[in-house]
Protein backbone atom coordinates (compact mmCIF):
# COMPACT_ATOMS: atom_id res chain seq x y z
CA UNK A 1 0.00 0.00 0.00
CA UNK A 2 0.79 3.27 -0.88
CA UNK A 3 0.58 5.27 2.40
CA UNK A 4 2.44 8.35 1.40
CA UNK A 5 0.02 9.15 -1.38
CA UNK A 6 -3.03 7.85 1.17
CA UNK A 7 -1.59 9.98 4.01
CA UNK A 8 -2.66 13.09 1.46
CA UNK A 9 -5.34 11.69 0.43
CA UNK A 10 -6.57 11.83 4.20
CA UNK A 11 -5.32 15.45 4.35
CA UNK A 12 -6.96 16.70 1.32
CA UNK A 13 -10.37 15.14 2.39
CA UNK A 14 -10.70 14.61 5.80
CA UNK A 15 -8.66 17.91 7.31
CA UNK A 16 -8.37 20.75 4.98
CA UNK A 17 -11.99 20.36 3.77
CA UNK A 18 -12.55 20.89 7.78
CA UNK A 19 -11.56 24.60 8.22
CA UNK A 20 -7.60 22.99 9.62
CA UNK A 21 -5.73 25.91 7.74
CA UNK A 22 -2.72 25.35 9.98
CA UNK A 23 -0.07 25.04 7.15
CA UNK A 24 2.39 23.88 9.86
CA UNK A 25 0.11 21.55 11.74
CA UNK A 26 -1.15 19.90 8.08
CA UNK A 27 2.63 19.68 6.94
CA UNK A 28 3.04 17.77 10.34
CA UNK A 29 0.04 15.18 9.51
CA UNK A 30 1.99 15.17 6.21
CA UNK A 31 4.69 13.60 7.61
CA UNK A 32 3.81 11.13 10.76
CA UNK A 33 3.47 7.50 9.56
CA UNK A 34 0.21 7.01 11.16
CA UNK A 35 0.49 3.39 10.27
CA UNK A 36 3.17 2.28 11.83
CA UNK A 37 1.16 3.48 15.54
CA UNK A 38 -1.96 1.16 15.39
CA UNK A 39 -2.42 -2.29 15.78
CA UNK A 40 -0.03 -3.54 12.85
CA UNK A 41 -3.24 -5.92 11.48
CA UNK A 42 -4.90 -2.73 11.02
CA UNK A 43 -2.46 -0.64 9.15
CA UNK A 44 -4.18 -0.68 6.07
CA UNK A 45 -6.99 1.35 7.28
CA UNK A 46 -4.59 3.69 8.93
CA UNK A 47 -5.84 6.73 6.84
CA UNK A 48 -9.63 6.17 6.81
CA UNK A 49 -11.77 8.05 8.23
CA UNK A 50 -12.39 5.79 11.14
CA UNK A 51 -11.14 5.35 14.90
CA UNK A 52 -8.14 2.71 13.99
CA UNK A 53 -7.56 -0.01 16.88
CA UNK A 54 -4.67 -0.28 18.43
CA UNK A 55 -5.11 -2.52 21.09
CA UNK A 56 -8.32 -3.66 22.71
CA UNK A 57 -8.38 -0.18 25.11
CA UNK A 58 -6.76 1.99 22.65
CA UNK A 59 -7.35 3.64 19.22
CA UNK A 60 -6.47 6.41 17.18
CA UNK A 61 -8.33 9.50 16.65
CA UNK A 62 -10.53 10.96 13.51
CA UNK A 63 -8.10 12.78 11.91
CA UNK A 64 -10.19 15.63 11.45
CA UNK A 65 -11.10 15.21 15.25
CA UNK A 66 -7.54 15.29 16.36
CA UNK A 67 -6.37 17.40 13.82
CA UNK A 68 -9.12 20.47 15.21
CA UNK A 69 -8.00 19.81 18.40
CA UNK A 70 -4.66 20.84 18.10
CA UNK A 71 -5.63 24.04 15.77
CA UNK A 72 -7.76 25.14 18.71
CA UNK A 73 -4.45 24.69 20.91
CA UNK A 74 -2.37 26.65 18.77
CA UNK A 75 0.81 24.87 19.57
CA UNK A 76 4.13 26.86 19.16
CA UNK A 77 7.96 25.49 18.23
CA UNK A 78 9.30 25.04 21.89
CA UNK A 79 6.18 24.69 24.00
CA UNK A 80 6.36 21.89 26.57
CA UNK A 81 3.32 19.60 25.83
CA UNK A 82 2.04 16.20 27.36
CA UNK A 83 -0.27 14.30 25.62
CA UNK A 84 -2.35 11.94 27.89
CA UNK A 85 -3.00 8.86 25.66
CA UNK A 86 -2.19 9.56 22.26
CA UNK A 87 0.40 8.64 20.45
CA UNK A 88 -0.36 10.09 17.16
CA UNK A 89 -1.03 13.31 18.45
CA UNK A 90 2.39 13.06 20.54
CA UNK A 91 4.38 12.30 17.53
CA UNK A 92 2.41 15.29 14.95
CA UNK A 93 3.19 17.80 18.08
CA UNK A 94 7.03 16.73 17.90
CA UNK A 95 6.71 17.24 14.20
CA UNK A 96 5.49 20.10 15.06
CA UNK A 97 8.62 21.53 16.79
CA UNK A 98 7.37 20.68 20.80
CA UNK A 99 9.09 19.01 23.20
CA UNK A 100 6.24 16.14 23.98
CA UNK A 101 5.82 13.76 26.89
CA UNK A 102 3.74 10.74 26.20
CA UNK A 103 1.94 9.41 29.19
CA UNK A 104 0.60 6.04 29.08
CA UNK A 105 -0.61 3.21 30.57
CA UNK A 106 -1.49 0.32 28.33
CA UNK A 107 2.03 -1.06 27.94
CA UNK A 108 0.83 -2.90 24.91
CA UNK A 109 0.08 0.60 23.05
CA UNK A 110 3.20 2.17 23.95
CA UNK A 111 5.47 -0.70 22.74
CA UNK A 112 3.77 -0.44 19.35
CA UNK A 113 4.41 3.10 19.14
CA UNK A 114 7.91 3.21 20.83
CA UNK A 115 9.80 3.25 17.33
CA UNK A 116 8.07 5.56 15.83
CA UNK A 117 8.04 7.79 18.90
CA UNK A 118 11.77 7.30 19.85
CA UNK A 119 12.64 8.56 16.17
CA UNK A 120 10.51 11.57 16.94
CA UNK A 121 12.62 12.54 20.09
CA UNK A 122 9.69 12.02 21.70
CA UNK A 123 9.45 11.11 25.63
CA UNK A 124 7.50 8.25 26.93
CA UNK A 125 5.90 7.67 30.23
CA UNK A 126 4.04 4.10 31.56
CA UNK A 127 2.12 5.14 34.36
CA UNK A 128 -1.84 5.66 35.32
CA UNK A 129 -3.56 8.69 33.99
CA UNK A 130 -5.23 9.68 36.87
CA UNK A 131 -3.19 12.62 37.22
CA UNK A 132 0.15 13.60 35.32
CA UNK A 133 3.99 12.61 36.36
CA UNK A 134 4.70 16.19 36.62
CA UNK A 135 3.73 19.88 36.03
CA UNK A 136 4.06 23.18 34.41
CA UNK A 137 2.82 22.30 30.96
CA UNK A 138 2.09 24.31 28.14
CA UNK A 139 -0.45 21.96 26.50
CA UNK A 140 -2.28 19.12 27.38
CA UNK A 141 -3.65 16.88 24.79
CA UNK A 142 -5.44 13.32 25.10
CA UNK A 143 -7.08 11.26 22.26
CA UNK A 144 -9.15 9.23 24.22
CA UNK A 145 -12.26 10.83 25.92
CA UNK A 146 -12.68 11.34 29.56
CA UNK A 147 -16.24 11.12 31.48
CA UNK A 148 -15.18 14.02 34.03
CA UNK A 149 -13.63 17.18 33.97
CA UNK A 150 -9.78 15.84 34.77
CA UNK A 151 -8.93 18.71 37.70
CA UNK A 152 -5.54 16.59 38.11
CA UNK A 153 -4.68 17.01 34.67
CA UNK A 154 -6.13 20.71 34.16
CA UNK A 155 -3.98 21.69 37.74
CA UNK A 156 -1.03 20.44 35.92
CA UNK A 157 -0.93 23.15 32.94
CA UNK A 158 1.10 26.53 33.62
CA UNK A 159 -0.57 29.78 33.57
CA UNK A 160 -1.21 30.63 29.98
CA UNK A 161 -1.37 26.52 29.73
CA UNK A 162 -4.15 25.23 27.25
CA UNK A 163 -6.09 21.44 27.59
CA UNK A 164 -7.59 19.89 24.42
CA UNK A 165 -9.59 16.98 25.13
CA UNK A 166 -12.76 15.64 24.67
CA UNK A 167 -15.30 15.38 27.42
CA UNK A 168 -17.98 12.53 27.02
CA UNK A 169 -20.72 11.16 29.49
CA UNK A 170 -23.02 10.09 27.09
CA UNK A 171 -23.81 8.76 23.58
CA UNK A 172 -21.93 12.20 22.33
CA UNK A 173 -19.29 14.30 23.88
CA UNK A 174 -18.10 17.51 23.58
CA UNK A 175 -14.38 19.02 22.41
CA UNK A 176 -13.17 21.07 24.57
CA UNK A 177 -10.58 24.16 25.21
CA UNK A 178 -9.33 24.92 28.90
CA UNK A 179 -7.14 27.80 29.06
CA UNK A 180 -5.60 28.40 32.50
CA UNK A 181 -4.98 32.34 33.48
CA UNK A 182 -3.94 33.81 36.40
CA UNK A 183 -7.60 34.40 37.47
CA UNK A 184 -8.13 31.13 36.58
CA UNK A 185 -9.76 28.91 34.19
CA UNK A 186 -11.85 29.51 30.54
CA UNK A 187 -13.40 26.76 29.38
CA UNK A 188 -14.89 26.71 25.19
CA UNK A 189 -16.59 24.16 23.65
CA UNK A 190 -15.61 23.41 19.94
CA UNK A 191 -17.66 20.60 18.32
CA UNK A 192 -19.01 17.17 19.01
CA UNK A 193 -16.83 14.16 18.95
CA UNK A 194 -17.24 10.34 20.38
CA UNK A 195 -13.83 8.65 20.94
CA UNK A 196 -13.66 5.68 23.26
CA UNK A 197 -14.31 7.01 26.84
CA UNK A 198 -10.92 6.18 29.50
CA UNK A 199 -12.33 4.05 32.05
CA UNK A 200 -9.88 5.09 34.33
CA UNK A 201 -11.28 7.98 35.06
CA UNK A 202 -14.56 6.83 35.51
CA UNK A 203 -16.15 7.78 39.11
CA UNK A 204 -16.26 4.94 41.49
CA UNK A 205 -20.60 3.78 41.49
CA UNK A 206 -21.97 5.50 44.92
CA UNK A 207 -23.97 3.56 46.60
CA UNK A 208 -26.29 4.76 49.83
CA UNK A 209 -27.97 2.72 52.00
Amino acid sequence: MDFQTARKVMVDSQVRVNDVTDRGLQAALLAVPRETLCAPERAFSAYAEVEVPVTATRSLMLPRNLSKLLMAAAPKPGERALVMSGAYAAAVLAQMGLEVTLQESDAEALAISAPTLSAAGVTTVEAPLDRPQSDGWDLIVSEVAVPVRPDAWLDALKVSGRAVLVERNGPVGKATLHMRTPEGWSRRQLFDATPPVLDELRPEPAFSL
